[in-house]
């Protein structure tokens, strides 16, 4: 097992926990490639491993936990519930549970705004599955300042996280602000896909580092406090992107990468 450790840097929740700044994602990665994927991030030192009952994944990304062998409490796991399952929301938990070979999920997502609405329903079955301890922690994915402030006013629970398509060039305060007055984390994924690799002010920033645009992205997300979930099956390039969260950029680089979304 590697020495590298990425459960630091942390964000703390606002319920308590703390959450890894540095996941891997595993959007589009089969089920059956998945335990060497997963086992390849857990060897490089990922502690935060992300997931949802979407990706059909959920087993092998199990199967590779218990082989791992680790603390349960040394590895954050996400999922995420699809928006069609609104009405069976413990039963998907459940269903999602058995697959990873848990007794709860550190962070559990409602995936989609179902029909593209708020759904407090749904919500308050979160609420209550994080009350019967299947989920540590509670939040959304794709959700706007005005759908979480929808679930604030009808449950009084915020959630945890919004889960976003996020990267440099998608950069906006408002909705970082926005997320983080209301005690939400603010966790992008598709970070490489929301950016171009080949942007000369990235590229200049990672020659000054000795890195690669790639890991200048996971910088940039960490110095700023968002979690980011970058995605691969290479070993290689799984151990290269988790070298980007030890990354110290400057101030001025971080404004200049800012201002790639203008």
């Amino acid at each position: 097992m590697t020495t590298a450790d990425y459960a630091q840097p942390a964000a703390t929740l606002s319920n308590g926990p703390t959450m890894p700044l540095l996941g891997f994602g595993t959007w589009q990665i089969p089920d059956a490639e998945a335990p060497a994927a997963t086992a390849a991030a857990l060897e490089a030192g990922y502690r935060h491993i992300d997931t949802a009952t979407g990706y059909g994944n959920e087993a092998g990304i199990g199967r590779a936990l218990a082989e791992a062998g680790l603390p349960r409490d040394s590895v954050f796991v996400t999922t995420k519930m699809p928006p069609d399952h609104v009405g069976r929301e413990r039963q998907t938990l459940e269903e999602s549970l058995t697959k990873l070979g848990l007794d709860r999920v550190d962070l559990w997502l409602v995936h989609w705004p179902p029909n593209k609405q708020a759904t407090p329903a749904a919500w308050e079955q979160f609420v209550a599955a994080q009350a019967d301890g299947l989920a540590t922690s509670i939040g959304v994915s794709n959700y706007s300042l005005d759908q979480i402030d929808e679930l604030i006013t009808a449950t009084g629970v915020a959630p945890a996280v919004n889960q976003i398509k996020w990267g440099p060039t998608l950069y906006d305060p408002a909705i970082a602000g926005g997320l983080a007055e209301r005690g939400v984390l603010l966790e992008g994924y598709s970070p490489f896909r929301a950016s171009n690799l080949e942007d000369p002010t990235l590229l200049a920033i990672a020659a000054d580092h000795d890195a690669n645009a790639a890991q200048v992205i996971v910088a940039w997300h960490v110095k700023h406090g968002f979690v980011v979930i970058p995605k691969s099956t290479q070993p290689e390039r799984i151990i290269a992107n988790a070298a980007g969260a030890k990354i110290e950029l400057s101030d001025d680089e971080v404004a200049r990468i800012d201002a790639l979304a203008s």
